[in-house]
């Protein structure tokens, strides 16, 4: 079992779909402190946001949590990079980036992909799967993922894929590797996928796959909101 791992939850407040997302008010708290509590319970030795934004950083400090205020950056990876440089992890750190627009993800999850990639020396980072949900194999908004037979990520996509799971955007990162990562060009496939993570592979690397049942799913659009007004009410 891990001993000891950070989670850094990057908070860019400017959204194009959908304005200010990461503040939206899901029955009385931010969507980021939503997740910041989800975060806490994960077993963490440290819970941060990193943001651009002094606002989302004193919604977070008044809710109990740490937040840094992190440049302009080019991708959540970047983000989360700065923030971890910036709490000065040394290079076999794990550190878990756990999106900040996804409310209901289970906390066990941000532990246990630590775990696989402390468990996982021949790989560089690890990332999580779930089931396709009905409709979702044929819908360019879902990002699958297939695996090999030592349950390493082969390819992510958002075209369908046979024997494909849905990709959640959890990954666990050493810290050296996460600091290489943000320096490398990105590759061709990550262009025409818009998918970062294509980054790592076409660089040779390893990326462990976790796959496990989650209910969560990411905050895009208003009726996304909405639905999860229904879901915090229920």
């Amino acid at each position: 079992m891990i001993n000891e791992f950070t989670i850094i939850v990057p908070a860019r407040l400017a959204s194009t779909r959908l304005p200010n997302k990461v503040l939206a008010d899901i029955n009385g708290e931010a969507m980021i402190v939503c997740v910041l509590r989800r975060a806490a319970g994960a077993g963490a030795a440290r819970v941060l946001a990193a943001t651009d934004s002094e606002v989302v950083a004193e919604v977070c400090r008044a809710a109990g949590f740490e937040a840094r205020i992190i440049g302009e950056c080019n991708s959540g990876s970047d983000r989360v990079a700065a923030a971890a440089d910036d709490c000065g992890l040394d290079d076999d750190a794990i550190v878990v980036n756990l999106q900040g627009d996804e409310p209901f993800i289970e906390a066990h999850l941000a532990h246990d992909v630590a775990d696989l990639l402390a468990n996982r020396r021949d790989c560089c980072c690890a990332t999580i799967a779930r089931p396709l949900r009905p409709g979702e194999h044929e819908d360019n908004n879902v990002v699958k993922v297939v695996a090999d037979g030592n349950n390493n990520a082969l390819y992510f996509s958002r075209a369908a894929m046979a024997t494909a799971q849905a990709h959640l955007g959890v990954y666990a990162y050493r810290m050296s590797f996460l600091r290489r990562f943000v320096a490398l060009p990105p590759s061709p496939q990550e262009k025409a996928e818009k998918l970062e993570q294509l980054r790592i592979l076409w660089h040779g690397e390893k990326i462990a796959l976790l796959s496990a049942e989650s209910k969560s799913f990411g905050i895009d659009t208003p009726d996304d909101l909405s639905r999860a007004r229904m879901i915090k009410n229920n």
